[in-house]
């Protein structure tokens, strides 16, 4: 689905990412690891078309690389981004309406599935999205991104700052997104969701990929969790 060749990214004069590979199949959760400033968000943010790359990414078979981010969008790459970016003055309600592509065509989500897996946000449907706790406005951030019916979602580092009951939540979240045929390109910091939901992991090292293989894999491997993943 998701075929990343040789990426390179720069920040003005400064060569972020030096050719990652990666792929992410039909159906599958792959993490992205290591630790921060690695480049790990870096990668997603190229291959959405946020920051300037170059190389090969191909998304169901087209070159994807170098397009803007609402034409990479409207292929059907979805991305939450870390910072979150919910519209403080809209409802929560209002919020998730944004992120539907096609109002005259059902998706997999619906507004309904997103109050039944956070109640939390069905409580809060007509609040405005700023007075929303920083979990509340993740997990709206993520709702908004399923409104739109992607194929396949990135979704960057979605359990930071959360309490451990919303953690639950997001990798319960996580798999029930998989299950409905969207592939996940996540972005995580915490192992322990990683290693449980993932299908294969990479782990990033300077800008480079140091390691693929699936959960065992890494498990088995001591030598790249020390040099690599632990603090």
């Amino acid at each position: 689905m998701l075929a990343v060749s040789d990426l390179h990214a720069f920040y003005g004069k400064s060569h972020i990412l030096h050719g990652v590979n990666l792929r992410v199949d039909e159906g599958e959760i792959v993490s992205l690891l290591g630790r921060n400033g690695v480049g790990r968000s870096t990668t997603i943010k190229a291959i959405m078309g946020d920051v300037r790359a170059r190389g090969s990414v191909r998304f169901r078979g087209e070159e994807i690389c170098g397009l803007p981010p609402y034409v990479i969008a409207r292929r059907g790459l979805g991305y939450v981004p870390e910072n979150r970016d919910v519209f403080p003055t809209l409802t929560v309600r209002q919020n998730l309406l944004l992120g539907v592509k096609n109002l005259r065509k059902a998706g997999r989500w619906s507004m309904d599935d997103m109050f039944r897996l956070f109640p939390n946000l069905g409580a809060r449907a007509d609040n405005p999205g700023g007075v929303l706790s920083g979990g509340e406005q993740q997990m709206l951030t993520i709702c908004r991104t399923l409104m739109g019916d992607p194929d396949l979602v990135m979704i960057d580092e979605p359990t930071e700052g959360l309490a451990p009951m919303l953690v639950a939540q997001v990798g319960k979240l996580l798999v029930e997104i998989a299950q409905r045929g969207v592939a996940i390109l996540l972005v995580e910091q915490k192992l322990t969701i990683a290693l449980t939901v993932s299908r294969r992991l990479y782990v990033m090292g300077h800008g480079r990929v140091v390691f693929e293989g699936t959960p065992d894999d890494l498990r088995r491997n001591e030598g790249v969790r020390k040099e690599w993943l632990e603090v």
